[in-house]
């Protein structure tokens, strides 16, 4: 992740006219056949690329997590999202969370929580904390689709996720081991090209921002972010995927 924050500054430097650090792009074969396979995606589209955005080399597959962290991180999350909209609809919060606390008891994910989630069950949330948690549904879309419980298709940014199914997934298991037995996790380079494609539909959708007049179809900038945010988590070392960078 390093190698790729410090090639995507290069270039805004470069950009600009400043003086770079001298930082050599890289040349790994897999990730430029990567990003030129989603760029002919994306302009197909009629979206516009960036090519001086960096590559996500082939090692990067070394780094995905383990489907048992992928399956509890999915579960907790989705848990917590219902706690969360309650929350926003005004529903009584004692017996929600004695609910839910319950549901992450039987799917032994108590451990798995990030720490806005934590300050759902405890009582400490913010408004904002509400609001990103109910946001992880795209985050969590993410996960089932790395996990083989969604289609292509379905992950496309272009509406909020199916909630109904969402909920359905971990609701219609009867514990963690049930609901893994259900998953089969996708091939490593199977998801680096599905992140390399969502990291460069967002560059577009930051550069929808700052230049109104950029085509970017029908995506939904949110949606593209907080999916990126899911697949990103696959391969970050970081445990809570708040932390984890999402520049472009």
């Amino acid at each position: 992740m390093d190698k790729r924050k410090e090639e995507t500054s290069n270039y805004w430097k470069e950009k600009a006219g400043l003086e770079t650090s001298g930082f050599t792009p890289s040349t790994d074969e897999g990730g430029i056949k990567r990003k030129n396979k989603s760029n002919e995606k994306i302009e197909k589209l009629g979206i516009p690329i960036c090519k001086g955005l960096p590559i996500l080399e082939d090692e990067m597959v070394n780094d995905l997590k383990d489907i048992d962290v992928i399956c509890k991180r999915a579960i907790a999350s989705l848990i917590s999202i219902q706690l969360a909209c309650d929350i926003n609809e005004g529903v009584e919060y004692e017996e929600s969370k004695e609910m839910f606390s319950k549901v992450l008891k039987e799917f032994d994910v108590e451990d798995s929580l990030n720490p806005k989630e934590k300050k759902i069950f405890d009582g400490t949330y913010t408004d904002q904390d509400v609001l990103d948690v109910t946001w992880e549904y795209e985050c969590y879309w993410s996960l089932i689709w790395a996990l083989g419980l969604i289609t292509d298709e379905e992950l496309f940014p272009n509406k909020i996720c199916d909630c109904d199914k969402a909920i359905t997934i971990v609701s219609g298991s009867k514990d963690f081991e049930d609901f893994k037995s259900k998953c089969k996790l996708r091939d490593s380079f199977e998801i680096l090209d599905m992140l390399d494609l969502f990291y460069r539909l967002h560059w577009a959708c930051v550069e929808k921002r700052i230049n109104p007049d950029t085509n970017i179809s029908d995506l939904n900038p949110e949606i593209v972010y907080e999916r990126r945010r899911g697949l990103e988590f696959l391969f970050s070392d970081e445990d809570n995927w708040f932390d984890i960078s999402l520049d472009t």
